[in-house]
């Protein structure tokens, strides 16, 4: 089992990471996606998103963009692997879409949202700086969400629980690798696809799903954290790492998976009265511009997801 972080450790290694002191003051530009000017946006009381992968093709930038511009929250947790800083080491790859999402995050901040960043694996660099805040985003190693009705939740990225970063690191960086190569194919797919007026598909999902040896996998790790969260006296975990979406009870526990912004592109989201949603944002997306052609409006029927009490 492992062992789960420190919820408040400190940052005893601020100081090898000189690159990221200037955090507070990004960006330097105006985004090249400007926010759209008034607009209503769905509230929502917190909302958790992961895996975006920020410095990868494989990221789908523009989705997540959208979903930020017709979304808000009191709380907003990143749930890790922000920035994909694995990839960011062998190749510097950084577009204005990218920019344009970090932006968005600290406007929320200054807005008032409060931002918790809980690092994963794949920027894990930040982890050092647990217990500090750059430009009103919280770094933390770990966090507790009490939802309105007054549920416990820990939440973590949850690489912790990942048998091969745990036992063969080198093993996790070939799987890497093999999956953006992955990832670049789905990306000439998708544009195929846009060609011939089709919405998003993503390649690399549907292949893991039927994929008995993943889903195993899949289905192992989601015991293996709710368990953790059960030893630790919480009602639920929320956490991200494997891209995949779910909500599910393990004996009263509940887990939440908030998925990713490469494949699926899902956000978790707690209402008002503390019920929890997996918002599929593919699916939104299609859904708002088939009302637009039925109505002629610029109105959007808000599609139902999937909802756990």
């Amino acid at each position: 089992m492992a062992v789960l972080p420190d919820i408040e450790s400190s940052a005893d290694s601020a100081v090898h990471y000189n690159a990221l002191g200037n955090i507070a003051d990004f960006p330097v530009k105006p985004p090249a996606i400007p926010e759209p000017d008034g607009g209503e946006r769905q509230k929502y009381r917190t909302i958790w998103i992961s895996d975006i992968h920020l410095g990868t093709k494989g990221c789908n930038a523009e989705l997540l963009i959208d979903f930020l511009d017709h979304t808000d929250s009191e709380t907003m947790y990143l749930v890790g692997d922000i920035i994909d800083g694995w990839r960011l080491k062998k190749k510097f790859y950084w577009p204005a879409e990218h920019n344009d999402i970090v932006w968005r995050v600290l406007k929320r901040a200054k807005r008032g949202t409060r931002i918790v960043y809980i690092p994963g694996n794949h920027d894990e660099m930040i982890r050092p700086f647990s217990g500090m805040s750059f430009g009103g985003v919280e770094i933390k190693r770990a966090a507790f969400h009490t939802t309105a009705d007054g549920r416990e939740l820990m939440v973590i990225h949850g690489d912790e629980f990942d048998t091969i970063m745990l036992a063969h690191r080198w093993l996790s960086f070939v799987g890497d690798a093999l999956y953006h190569l992955a990832m670049g194919l789905n990306i000439w797919v998708n544009r195929a696809r846009r060609a011939f007026g089709l919405p998003y598909w993503s390649l690399s999902k549907t292949a893991k799903h039927r994929v008995k040896n993943a889903v195993e996998f899949i289905s192992r790790y989601e015991e293996v954290v709710a368990r953790a969260a059960k030893e630790r006296g919480v009602d639920g975990v929320v956490c991200g790492h494997i891209h995949t979406a779910e909500i599910r009870d393990f004996e009263g526990v509940q887990y939440y998976n908030d998925g990713d912004w490469v494949e699926g592109c899902n956000a978790l989201v707690e209402h008002f009265d503390g019920r929890m949603e997996l918002l599929h944002w593919p699916e939104e997306i299609a859904n708002r511009a088939g009302a637009k052609h039925a109505t002629g409006t610029e109105g959007v029927e808000r599609s139902t997801g999937k909802v756990a009490a």
